[in-house]
């Protein structure tokens, strides 16, 4: 066993809004993301949504309002509430997931899962 370096592990990737597998906990994916642009509106019906920014700002928009994330800072969009991540500039976050978690909330049109 041994630590995981995220910065390491987001070295190693340059794509937006693919997130990479670094770890599990309780079958759950601890994911790393790089994201830029806006994400597509979704919703996941059976789990929560956790988003923690190591780096740059990203803002959740909700229909009712909109949360604003800086470094160091969480956000967990409850079960079955639609959302969009947006980031103006690159950021980096860690999510936590039940593993296998389409990150658009419908397996057909979600990114592949990748470990790194």
């Amino acid at each position: 066993m041994k630590a995981i370096n995220l910065a390491d592990k987001l070295s190693t990737f340059a794509e937006h809004w693919q997130p990479r597998v670094v770890g599990q906990f309780n079958g759950h994916d601890l994911l790393v993301v790089k994201v830029k642009g806006e994400f597509v509106w979704h919703k996941h019906e059976d789990t929560d949504d956790f988003f923690l920014v190591l780096s740059g700002r990203m803002s959740i928009r909700l229909r009712d309002g909109v949360v604003m994330l800086g470094p160091g800072e969480i956000f967990v969009v409850p079960k079955g509430v639609e959302h969009c991540p947006v980031a103006e500039d690159e950021a980096h976050v860690l999510l936590i997931e039940p593993q296998g978690t389409p990150n658009t909330g419908n397996a057909a049109t979600a990114a592949a899962r990748r470990v790194i």
